[in-house]
C-alpha cells in the first residue's frame, strides 16, 4: 500500500470512527497499524519541513486517533519492572542488546518512549517521557524529567533541558504540533506549547513559557510576533506592561518572551552539545 493509499483509507476509517472498537476485523486495523509502524520508523513524521515552510500531516494523528479507538487496556511491562496498564505498549518492549544496537539511542532507567515515536540514532534520553507520534531528530538529548508532547518536532543536536514541557496535540485534529528545528537549546523549566515553532539555532533560557498567544518582543528592533521564535534568537521571560486599573493605577504586567540578541560565539560555547555523551 502507497502512502496515498494508506491516507485514503485512514481518511475513510475516520468517518466511521464511531464503529471501530477492539473487535474490529484484521482489515480495518492494518491500515493504523501500518500507519503507526511508520512513525514508529521514522519514516514518515506527523510534520515535516517543506518549500513553503512545515507541514502538518493530519492524517497520520487521525491514525494516532484510531488506534486508541482499536486497542484496549492492557497490562504492559513498565520501566523497572513495575507494570502499567494502556492502549499504548513502549517502543522498547521486548528489544535486546542487538535491537538497542541497531536503533543507536542510549536510554537510561526512567526513560519512557511510547509506540509510534521516533528516537534518532546518538539520541540520549534521561528518565523523560517520549509521547505517541513524536519524532526526535539525531544526536538531540531529552533531559530528566521532560517531556516531549504526542506529535512533538525536535530536530537534530538539540539539547532540551531538565523539567522541558513540549505540547503535545493530539486534540484539537487540526492543530499544528510544537517544533523545535534543529541546533536548539531549551532551558530548564520551559514550555513550549501550542503549535509554536523554535527556528533553528535558537536558545531559549530557563523559565520562558511560548504559546500561541504570548508576546515575543525583539528588544532591538522593538517588533512583536506570536507562535514562532526566529532563527537563532536568544530567548529570556520577559514582562509587558499591562492596562491601568479602573482608579488609573499601574495594573499586572503580562508575562512575555524578549529576544535579547542573536546567538554568538559565547552563547554557542555555553549550549553546545558534548559529542562524549553520545558516543
Amino acid at each position: 500500500m502507497t502512502d496515498a493509499d494508506l491516507a485514503r483509507a485512514i481518511a475513510t476509517l475516520w468517518t466511521r470512527r464511531d464503529t471501530l472498537s477492539p473487535a474490529s476485523p484484521a482489515e480495518e486495523r492494518a491500515p493504523v497499524e501500518q500507519a503507526l509502524a511508520a512513525l514508529d520508523s521514522g519514516r514518515l513524521r506527523v510534520a515535516e519541513p517543506g518549500p513553503d515552510g512545515w507541514v502538518t500531516h493530519g492524517w497520520l494523528k487521525q491514525a494516532v486517533l484510531l488506534s486508541f479507538r482499536l486497542n484496549d487496556s492492557v497490562p504492559i511491562p513498565g520501566p523497572a519492572g513495575t507494570p502499567v496498564f494502556d492502549k499504548v505498549r513502549l517502543k522498547t518492549e521486548g528489544w535486546d542488546a542487538a535491537r538497542f544496537a541497531s536503533a543507536g539511542f542510549r536510554a537510561v532507567p526512567g526513560a519512557v518512549v511510547r509506540h509510534s515515536a521516533y528516537v534518532a540514532a546518538g539520541c540520549v534520553l534521561m528518565p523523560c517521557f517520549v509521547n505517541v507520534g513524536a519524532h526526535v531528530g539525531a544526536g538531540t538529548m531529552i533531559d530528566t524529567w521532560s517531556t516531549v508532547g504526542s506529535c512533538a518536532q525536535v530536530g537534530a543536536r538539540c539539547h532540551i533541558s531538565g523539567g522541558v514541557g513540549l505540547g503535545g496535540v493530539l486534540e484539537p485534529l487540526q492543530a499544528a504540533p510544537v517544533i523545535v528545528e534543529d541546533d536548539c537549546f531549551v532551558g530548564a523549566r520551559s514550555e513550549v506549547a501550542e503549535g509554536v515553532i523554535v527556528e533553528q539555532g535558537s536558545v531559549i533560557a530557563m523559565g520562558v513559557f511560548l504559546g500561541a498567544s504570548t508576546r515575543i518582543v525583539d528588544r532591538a528592533t522593538g517588533a512583536v510576533t506570536y507562535g514562532r521564535v526566529p532563527a537563532y534568537s536568544v530567548v529570556v521571560p520577559g514582562t509587558w506592561p499591562g492596562r491601568a486599573l479602573p482608579d488609573g493605577s499601574p495594573g499586572p504586567g503580562l508575562a512575555c518572551a524578549v529576544i535579547v540578541k542573536r546567538v554568538d560565539a559565547q552563547t554557542r560555547a555555553k549550549t553546545a552539545v558534548n559529542d562524549l555523551l553520545r558516543d
